[in-house]
């Protein structure tokens, strides 16, 4: 998809981080903007800030793990714009770290319902959609470098971005057994400064963790928040990688290139059919947190 110009974009996750980059540079693009995310506040800022841009936008309260929403959310896109030809399914949580065994129902609900269910009710909502424009379209899925290795203490994010990735993947094949016009991208960055260290400020109610914290959890969480706040890209430049990838219909967007080692290192062992390596260096001073 080299033009996009005058095209009707769809962001999930708009609000914060990666999708409010991708707002941002569709307006550069003078794109026409349709803007989704739960939180109202968040999503108020980035349909302000592409207005003022001069771009047509519209946005949309959205919570990507009900289909209803999703559905309205490429509805009333459809309905303003008359067609949507570059789908963003970017929103995304991270929380209940720890060990396998201590993470609860909720936990998973909360985390596969937005990471995987949102990308799921996307290609849902608005492949048929594409399909029946019958122009070139292209599909962005935003996975992460979880999707790729099997770090320890995050197992619901890893399943969640593994899962988002083989769903991709699959897309991929069946929109070409299809003929279709339509190009996907996953996207699969490794640690960037964003919000999504704090997901839990939009944990439904319902869904709320009550028990109290493990310490391989606050370990996992420690981690996790440090490896955020030291990342050297910017969500500003994974944007500006993946707009790349769309124009050159490049499906794999690998952000950290460093990473693919430990990729590969996944890949041999399989070969090889050994046990799992660690695919970072082990670090004596977490482990003694778990103890």
């Amino acid at each position: 998809m080299k033009e996009v110009a005058g095209r009707v974009a769809a962001i999930t996750g708009a609000g914060s981080g990666f999708g409010r980059e991708f707002a941002r540079i569709a307006a550069r693009e003078r794109m026409k903007l349709v803007l989704a995310d739960v939180q109202q506040e968040t999503l108020d800022v980035s349909v302000a800030e592409a207005l003022e841009s001069g771009v047509e936008a519209l946005g949309i309260q959205t919570d990507v793990s009900k289909p209803d929403d999703v559905q309205r959310f490429a509805d009333r896109a459809i309905a303003k714009f008359g067609a949507v030809h570059l789908l963003f399914n970017n929103a995304g949580v991270a929380g209940a770290g720890g060990y396998v065994w201590e993470t609860n129902q909720q936990d998973w609900q909360w985390i596969l319902g937005v990471n995987l269910m949102g990308v799921v009710n996307g290609i849902r909502s608005f492949i048929p959609a594409m399909l029946k424009q019958d122009c070139e379209c292209h599909v962005v899925n935003t996975a992460s470098a979880a999707g790729l290795v099997s770090t320890p203490l995050t197992s619901v994010y890893n399943a969640s971005k593994h899962a988002v990735v083989t769903v991709s993947e699959t897309l991929f094949h069946d929109l070409r057994l299809a003929n279709a016009k339509v190009g996907v991208s996953v996207l699969c960055p490794a640690f960037v400064p964003t919000n999504i260290s704090n997901s839990e400020r939009n944990r439904p109610p319902e869904l709320t963790r009550r028990e109290a914290l493990t310490k391989s959890q606050i370990a996992a969480r420690e981690r996790s928040e440090k490896a955020v706040s030291s990342g050297r890209l910017t969500a500003a430049d994974v944007a500006r990688m993946t707009f790349d990838a769309v124009r050159e219909n490049r499906f794999y967007v690998i952000t950290h290139s460093k990473m693919l080692a430990s990729v590969e290192l996944r890949l041999q062992d399989i070969l090889a059919g050994r046990n799992p390596s660690d695919p970072y260096t082990f670090k004596p001073e977490v482990a003694a947190k778990l103890r």
